[in-house]
């Protein structure tokens, strides 16, 4: 009989400017970036956590801490790329995974396929088995005054 297991994950980073925006593995045109031990990809970070949370093997943080020069300005695909090999090495594959990202702006309208078919490749499956929304807070907290990203993301895999 096959199992499923589902996890959720989410993660936060403050902006600034000047920094590179990446989002869910694709560079995104604005003034403003996350700020990161890595490269600050908040959205693979979230489902990074959410894949582990699957199967209960910790956070981003407990494998790939932001103390360590190891992970310093890293590509978040890579991070991604070894938490898939973690629950591909116990048996297990992806299903399915659903993001969505908080952003006042810019408008992530225009990246959305690129960011699922970044992700699907990544995650070894169909892009229709990759969703991602953007949503703004309408201007109120941390994110609608600019301040920062948000991004939950869930995940379903089984064996």
């Amino acid at each position: 009989m096959e199992k499923i297991k589902i996890g959720n994950g989410y993660d936060v980073h403050a902006l600034a400017e000047g920094l590179p925006l990446w989002l869910g593995g694709v560079r995104i045109d604005s003034p403003v970036g996350c700020i990161a031990h890595s490269d600050g990809d908040v959205a693979i970070h979230a489902l990074c956590d959410a894949l582990l949370g699957c199967l209960a093997l910790g956070d981003i943080g407990h494998h790939f801490p932001d103390t360590s020069d190891e992970w310093k300005g890293i590509d978040s695909k890579i991070l991604l790329q070894k938490v898939v090999s973690m629950l591909t090495e116990r048996g297990w594959k992806v299903g399915n995974v659903d993001v969505t990202i908080a952003l006042q702006r810019p408008k992530l309208a225009p990246y959305i396929g690129r960011m699922r078919t970044c992700l699907a490749g990544i995650l070894g499956v169909e892009e229709d088995c990759v969703s991602v929304k953007a949503t703004t807070t309408e201007r109120l907290g941390f994110v609608g005054r600019g301040e920062g990203c948000e991004v939950w993301a869930t995940a379903l895999i089984f064996n």
